[in-house]
């Protein structure tokens, strides 16, 4: 259940019209990296999370619930950005006073110019925001559906890298415009983009193990191989000598990777080297781990007649505070 609440999360101001940098804004209302985009993802994510990690279905759904929050903001703003247009456009009798009042062809081009990156901002949604990027093209939810699998430590990692995304390209925005109030405005958007990724990457270490993603193990027979794929300036670095950071396995460098292929039959015939990992060892665990995570969803989701709020139960989280999943609200 949502509620809205009038007042907006962060008080959106600006000091004046600005449509063109209202163009660019669109990228985070409408755009692959935007609000709208961010609260989907989570919001999607929560289902399959609800029965096996209640707290991080918690956790997604307050997310997911602060983005719809802060495209509300980014739509505020551009609708305060474009002011002035919509009333004009009414006068469809006339010829607007927007366009009055630019004396002769030179500015009123130049004005349509800046304003119509996208043009449906003047002729479509006549002076409101629009669910399309920066140059126009709607928003799609081919954007974030690679983004729920379903597998929590998969979907972590793809809200940690969709935080980065949205964060960066607030940074670039807060080049392209001089007002006090909009930078005040984009500020807050990216610092809260910085506090979800640290939100979701405590979330992601609390399950353990959580590397590799998902149930299966790695061949140690490939998992530690680094193919020098290039000819060149080569370099040697921590990602291909040393030990691994997840595994800590040895980094086998294969100087001369065709050489190598040709040797081993096609990689068939290689045997691991560097790790204490075994074959066997990797197929005993498969095993176990498909047992234990399938008996774990089981018993958080037995079959037969369910009720979705029936499984509503107080979570004490670690500050000590109560919080019951299944329910989602708008927090302003």
């Amino acid at each position: 259940m949502f509620y809205h609440v009038k007042d907006l999360q962060f008080n959106a101001r600006v000091s004046k019209p600005d449509p063109a940098f209202a163009t660019l804004l669109l990228e985070q209302f409408g755009g692959a990296n935007g609000e709208l985009a961010a609260a989907l993802r989570y919001f999607g994510q929560a289902f399959a999370a609800r029965a096996p990690f209640p707290d991080k279905y918690d956790l997604l759904m307050d997310i997911a619930t602060e983005e719809f929050s802060h495209l509300e903001i980014v739509g505020a703003t551009i609708q305060m950005l474009l002011q002035g247009i919509n009333g004009d456009l009414k006068k469809a009798a006339d010829e607007s006073e927007i366009m009055t009042l630019l004396d002769g062809k030179h500015k009123k081009e130049e004005f349509i110019h800046t304003a119509m990156v996208a043009p449906q901002t003047l002729v479509s949604s006549g002076g409101g925001p629009a669910y399309t990027n920066s140059q126009g093209v709607p928003w799609s939810a081919a954007y974030i559906n690679g983004d729920c699998n379903g597998d929590l430590t998969v979907d972590l990692r793809s809200d940690i890298a969709a935080e980065s995304r949205a964060k960066i390209t607030y940074e670039y925005l807060l080049q392209f415009t001089d007002d006090p109030y909009v930078k005040e405005t984009l500020n807050f958007l990216m610092t809260r983009e910085v506090a979800h990724f640290q939100m979701f990457e405590a979330a992601l270490d609390s399950i353990q193990p959580n590397f590799p993603p998902g149930v299966l193990q790695t061949d140690p027979r490939y998992s530690n191989l680094y193919f020098n794929m290039s000819s060149g300036a080569d370099a040697r670095n921590t990602w291909n000598s040393g030990e691994s950071s997840q595994l800590g396995e040895t980094w086998q460098y294969i100087e001369d990777p065709v050489r190598y292929v040709l040797e081993t039959n096609g990689l068939l015939d290689v045997k691991p080297v560097g790790t204490q990992r075994t074959v066997e060892g990797v197929d005993q665990l498969d095993k176990s781990n498909s047992l234990q995570r399938s008996e774990e969803i089981n018993m958080a989701v037995p079959i037969g007649a369910q009720a979705w709020s029936e499984h509503s139960k107080q979570i004490t989280a670690t500050d000590g505070e109560t919080k019951t999943p299944g329910s989602s609200r708008t927090k302003k």
